[in-house]
């Protein structure tokens, strides 16, 4: 969910991407949310909107003010922008552990323009099952962390019993990082660790790697800092401290499905690291440099900001500006410029202000026998593939497979009629929806099989032209 400023007509307003039939869909929509740096959001298992913030107010699945859902982040900062904060990952939204319908908001905004800090991180809980289904507030903006914060950068990752979840941001000034552990009970504890180098109050990005083994930090003065992370002890280690001549700015950072390639957007420059090599600088590859395009003219500049990893396995990195493009990795999985970085290649019907949203990985399971895996959630990972689906069915050249994420790399295997295997492609780890190309195929019914280790499951499709 993107775009601000509905009231001023297109080209302003909202523009939505969405992924629910398995090709990226792309529509404006006539909204009265504006986002900037600031969204976050959450569907239901079946993709339905549940409710968004752009960190000024949390808005319900209508579009309309949730019930108690104003007044969130008070501070002077936040009142001069009821059009979306211009913060970067300062809100997240997660299922409380065990529960259908409470979902957790933690968020901060910036409170003390002096030191350009955030002094708080709060908690604001939402039940879904109020209101008719579309959700109230039950307490807002408790104060879980009082120091001086870096803005934003709010980050989770399951635990590695498949069910808590690791809260994590990072003290202003300090190598500290909080991390709060959130429970059935909610947030039950927070310890404070200092690792890496000293953080100013700084800008930048932070993300986990899908299987959620590593941790990125970047910020385009401070340079990249990777970690390892423990599952069961929310405790980092092994930091690695990346210098990069780049433009000391802004940027975001980014991994590859499989988790092994992390990408740095710095602004004029993408880079690729491969943070399982022993020695990860030396791994550097400059993807990409800015091309000089603008959106749609001057001062506008389609440069490289904040990145994220989406549904189909793509990674889309936002431009630094009001634009009306993305840039996307298309397959991040492969290594140096195999990974197909195509600047401005999404066009968006409205400005859209590098509101990608702030979501971490919600299908991370357990950690396969680590002395946390103690649920037994692991058992479902083994169960067989279902609800494998295809759009549009019959189809004219073009459809869409949906499918469970799964965490490791998959394959589509197509067969025609007499069995003869006519395509081969890969599905990325986590992804859920891969889009199948058949305009070189004779009209008729073709077996689809996809397939993780042992586990597959096959659809029909017919081609009709």
């Amino acid at each position: 969910m993107g775009g601000y400023a509905g009231f001023l007509g297109l080209p302003w307003g909202g523009t939505n991407i969405e992924f629910i039939t398995g090709i990226p869909t792309i529509s404006y929509v006539n909204r009265e949310m504006g986002y900037h740096r600031t969204c976050a959001n959450i569907t239901d298992s079946g993709g339905a909107l549940l409710f968004t913030t752009n960190g000024y107010y949390i808005a319900d699945a209508t579009g309309d003010t949730m019930a108690n859902g104003t007044g969130i982040n008070p501070a002077m900062y936040t009142s001069q922008y009821p059009d979306g904060l211009h913060l970067p990952q300062s809100q997240m939204i997660l299922p409380l552990p065990g529960s259908s319908t409470i979902y957790l908001l933690f968020h901060g905004t910036y409170d003390d323009l002096v030191t350009q800090t955030a002094s708080f991180l709060y908690l604001t809980v939402i039940d879904m099952s109020l209101n008719g289904g579309l959700g109230a507030v039950l307490q807002k903006n408790q104060v879980l962390i009082n120091d001086a914060l870096n803005i934003g950068k709010i980050s989770a990752v399951k635990h590695a019993n498949g069910r808590d979840w690791w809260v994590v941001c990072h003290e202003a000034n300090s190598s500290a990082f909080h991390v709060s552990l959130v429970t059935t009970d909610g947030v039950v504890s927070t310890v404070v660790q200092n690792i890496g180098i000293i953080r100013p109050a700084d800008l930048g990005q932070v993300c986990f790697s899908p299987d959620g083994s590593k941790f990125a930090y970047y910020w385009g003065i401070e340079d990249l800092d990777v970690f390892d992370f423990d599952r069961c002890s929310g405790l980092f280690s092994n930091p690695v401290h990346i210098d990069i001549d780049d433009y000391d700015q802004m940027g975001g950072v980014a991994f590859s499905p499989n988790s092994q390639f992390l990408y740095v957007s710095s602004v004029l420059d993408v880079y690729q690291f491969d943070v399982l090599a022993p020695d990860i600088p030396s791994t550097q590859v400059h993807i990409a440099h800015w091309d000089s395009t603008y959106s749609p003219s001057p001062p506008f500049a389609t440069v490289f900001d904040i990145a994220q990893l989406a549904p189909d396995g793509k990674i889309y990195i936002a431009t630094g500006n009001g634009t009306f493009k993305l840039h996307v990795i298309n397959a991040p999985d492969m290594q140096g410029l195999a990974c197909d970085l195509v600047q401005h290649a999404i066009t968006l019907p409205t400005y859209f202000m590098n509101s990608l949203p702030n979501h971490p990985n919600y299908h991370l399971g357990p950690l396969l026998g680590s002395p946390c895996d103690t649920l037994g959630l692991g058992v479902l990972e083994e169960q067989p593939v279902v609800g494998v689906s295809a759009f549009p069915n019959p189809c004219a050249g073009h459809f869409a497979l949906n499918y469970p994420a799964r965490p490791e790399t998959g394959w589509l295997e197509v067969r025609d009629m007499s069995g003869r295997v006519v395509q081969h492609e890969r599905l990325p780890a986590w992804s859920q929806m891969h889009a199948v190309g058949f305009e070189d195929r004779a009209n008729g019914l073709y077996l689809c099989t996809v397939r993780w280790g042992e586990a597959s499951i096959s659809i029909t499709i017919a081609l009709e032209r």
